[in-house]
């Protein structure tokens, strides 16, 4: 349970503070989102029989799909305008778009590192990428 505490509290400051940098500035919701995101890369981390590129696909689709919910609920639902993809080339319903689905895979590549370095502190077994 401390491991996915712990992803869970790395996911969400590293994704506020990716956006902070890259960005200036967040909003709570990504915080939870981030978290989210780390605890199924943890999961996922978890398997021997995923290659890591593969992981990183299934990286792609996670983070894509959380941005796309989150998006929907703060974004549309709330009116929050946290984000706006709607003048990237071939966004959907402004959430989420390709361009940035391709960098959610890079930046899954650094994601399941920590995962591991996680794993390995609060677990006796070890999971390779």
């Amino acid at each position: 349970m401390k491991k996915y505490f712990m992803s869970f509290a790395v996911g969400a400051i590293g994704y506020g503070l990716t956006e902070i940098i890259f960005r200036g500035y967040t909003h709570w919701s990504m915080a939870l989102a981030g978290g989210t995101v780390l605890i199924l890369f943890t999961l996922i981390n978890q398997s021997r029989n995923i290659p890591f590129l593969l992981k990183c696909l299934l990286g792609t689709v996670i983070i894509t799909s959380i941005e796309f919910g989150v998006g929907m609920l703060v974004n549309v639902a709330a009116g929050w305008d946290v984000w706006d993809y709607s003048d990237k080339f071939l966004n959907v319903k402004g959430q989420i778009c390709p361009q940035f689905s391709i960098v959610w895979f890079f930046l899954s590549i650094p994601a399941y590192w920590v995962c591991e370095k996680i794993s390995e502190r609060f677990s006796s077994e070890k999971y390779s990428f």
